[in-house]
């Protein structure tokens, strides 16, 4: 029962990553209510990898980083899910 939830949650989650992503191409896009509300959601977390890698040239790879690190917690969470359930 749980598992869909958690599913779905980390799936809306690496498409609001990748939206934002998309967004940073056209910059206009990012003063719509829809690019600030993914930039208050998206931030934070990618924020974090930013802090640790920086760009190459004018290349942030740090976004495909935070995307890979968003699959392992999602691995992890199932695995514990499944320990606990």
């Amino acid at each position: 029962m749980i598992y869909p939830l958690v599913e779905t949650a980390f799936l809306v989650y690496r498409f609001m990553l990748i939206g934002y992503i998309l967004m940073s191409w056209v910059p206009a896009l990012q003063e719509s209510a829809v690019g600030k509300f993914l930039e208050t959601m998206c931030e934070p977390y990618l924020g974090f990898f930013r802090k640790f890698i920086p760009p190459i040239g004018m290349i942030d790879i740090s976004p495909i980083v935070g995307l890979f690190a968003l699959m392992f917690i999602q691995n992890g969470v199932f695995i514990v899910l499944g320990y606990l359930l």
